[in-house]
Parts: structure tokens; sequence; C-alpha cells
């Protein structure tokens, strides 16, 4: 190994290594970027009195073109129902009430049919107050559902965008009712919800209620509180419920859930009768 003797060459070693030191050196660590929770402060709004989306079900014949459309198809709907959704077949409106009919049929590939109804035109909202006026299918297989999903999946496909289930029962656990929501962290079975007995819900008309604010998403069956879901604050994997939704009713056949003790073919035809359904704005404060 030569060594360097040159005074002018030893500094220009040094200056060497000295860049090439600094060279290596790490950069300035970055200062994390923190999403802050912003918590939610219950401002008790209220809502409007008058509704803005309503159907009545003061006429007779088909449930109106203007404020319903129909999801259709069978296939299992992802929870392996048994039952084919009609175009409108299964649903009718006579004597101030609606009536989705569930029967034995075979159909689509499927061995009964039923009625997915959607709102539309109008029937959407972000934050408010839905009710719903509805007496209950009777007999185990059935799986009747009055609920909501967003227009638009904003934060991704289901449970990402959230669910909101206003009510549900299934027919092998009867009169008990449950509001539960859905969204990313708590979805499927192990959904956020509540339930309450209702020994006469399918044999009289019961009130289904959703409160829905930039707070929380309260449930309500006749008045009676059922369960509070609030916003943490922590973003859309717990709250995505800052989009539109719309509503669907609906009887499932079998399935899931509603078919954890099989279908008595006995059952059907199976109807759920609604009185009406009305949506409120939320007052601003």
């Amino acid at each position: 190994m030569k060594v360097m003797r040159n005074a002018s060459a030893g500094l220009f070693i040094a200056l060497s290594f000295a860049a090439c030191s600094s060279a290596k050196q790490d950069p300035a660590p970055k200062t994390p970027t923190v999403v802050p929770v912003v918590i939610q402060e219950d401002k008790g709004w209220a809502f409007e009195s008058t509704p803005f989306y309503a159907d009545e079900f003061d006429y007779t014949g088909k449930p109106s073109a203007d404020k319903w459309g129909y999801d259709t198809g069978g296939g299992g709907w992802g929870n392996n129902e048994l039952e084919y959704y009609t175009g409108g077949a299964n649903a009718d409106v006579a004597g101030g009430i609606l009536t989705i009919i569930a029967k034995k049929e075979a159909i689509g590939g499927m061995n009964y049919s039923s009625a997915r109804m959607v709102s539309k035109n109008g029937g959407n909202t972000l934050y408010g107050r839905i009710e719903i006026k509805a007496k209950l299918p009777a007999g185990t297989g059935t799986w009747p559902a009055i609920w909501m999903l967003p227009d638009d999946n904003v934060y991704g496909a289901w449970p990402k965008s959230g669910e909101i289930d206003i009510m549900e029962m299934v027919g092998y656990d009867p009169n008990n009712v449950h509001f539960t929501v859905h969204n990313f962290l708590y979805n499927g079975a192990n959904g956020k919800g509540g339930n309450l007995v209702i020994p006469t819900a399918s044999t009289d008309y019961h009130i289904y209620r959703v409160d829905w604010t930039p707070y929380a998403l309260r449930g309500y069956y006749d008045g009676a509180l059922v369960f509070t879901y609030v916003n943490d604050g922590g973003g859309a994997n717990a709250w995505p419920y800052d989009q539109k939704f719309h509503l669907l009713m609906n009887i499932a056949v079998g399935g899931n859930w509603g078919g954890v003790k099989g279908v008595d073919d006995t059952s059907f035809p199976a109807t759920m009768n609604v009185d009406y359904v009305r949506f409120y704005k939320m007052i601003n404060k």
C-alpha cells in the first residue's frame, strides 16, 4: 500500500472523505402526518315536521314508479338467499297499504319469489329522520328488512361505505326485531346494534325509525330508543355515514341468517305490509 505524503494530497483525501461521509448521512426525519380526530358535538338537532319525501300508499295498483324501483335477480345476494327478486310482480298497493309478497314458486333458477324495493327520485338523504310503519311477515325462513345503502359507495364497496338496517327480523326468532349498522370495522355478524321484542310485530303495525345526525345514528321502535351508534370522529372506517343513502324494503327467504333453521314452506305466501314511508329533513344548527 502506497502512503500519500503530500500535504495537499492529504487535504484532498480528507475533504473527499468528509464529502462522502456527508453524502451517506440519513436525511433528517420527516414529521409524520397525523389525521386529527374530530370529536363531534351532539347539538340536539331536530327534524322538520313535514316530510320532504313520502309515500302514503293512498292509491291502488303497483307501487308508484315515480318513487320506487326494484333490485331484481337471484343468485343469493351475497347471503346464500333462496329468492328471486322480481321487477314488481311481488308488490301491490290497495286499501292504503303496500304489500310485499314472498311466494313459493320456481322462477329464475330459484324456488321462491319476492320483491326488493328501492326508493328513487328524491328518496335519499344525508342526515334526517326516516320513518316506516309496517307489519312484518311470520314463518321460519322469512327475513324481512327495511334498510339503507349509500347512493355512490364513496369509500368503496360494501361494507366500506356503510349500511343502516332500520329493521330486520328472522322468522325462526319471531318478534325479536333488530336495528344494526355496518361499516368497515363492524359488519356482518359483528355489526353494531340493538334489538327489541315486539310481541305483535307480525300481527299489528309498528313504527320503525332512524334519526340520523352528524353525531349519531339512533334507532327507535314505536318511539322507544333501541340503539345509539355515535360518530367517534375517527373517519370513514367507522363512520361512512356522511354521504347520501336511500331506502330498501324486502323479504328475503333463507340465507345465512334467515335460513339458519331451514325454511317452512307452509309459511308462504308471506307478506310485509307497509302503511307509510316518510323522510324528514334535519334542521341544521
